[in-house]
């Protein structure tokens, strides 16, 4: 698995800034806007649970869920952005993300921090 397959976060060029910090050095917190936050929900696929089971037994890195739930973080980040960018965001303060297993179905990702307009000092 090569490090694009297993990666995250933003690219340099984003229009809007995402930190798990409460603050950012050498900007100021023109406007609170709020919380926004980007969720979704995947189902595991039967190949994968097999292949999990089995790969549980002798131990290791199941490769497979890994590079479901970086997919799946990633989606749930794009919606976060998606929603700062459209309440007119430039910036998502605090930003965490909370894993939770769907009714025995799959597992919800849902992206969340508080939304602001950010400007240079």
């Amino acid at each position: 698995m090569g490090i694009d397959e297993y990666g995250g976060g933003q690219g340099p060029q984003a229009d809007v800034l995402v930190v798990t910090t409460n603050d950012i050095p050498g900007y100021r917190v023109e406007q609170v806007i709020g919380e926004v936050f980007g969720l979704t929900v995947r189902s595991r696929h039967l190949g994968s649970q097999i292949g999990a089971g089995l790969k549980s037994m002798v131990g290791g890195e199941l490769k497979g869920l890994t590079k479901t739930l970086v997919q799946t973080r990633n989606q749930a980040m794009e919606r976060l952005i998606e929603q700062a960018r459209a309440r007119g965001a430039n910036g998502v303060l605090a930003f965490r993300f909370d894993v939770t297993e769907a009714a025995d179905v799959g597992t919800e990702v849902c992206a969340y921090g508080t939304a602001v307009i950010l400007a240079r000092e």
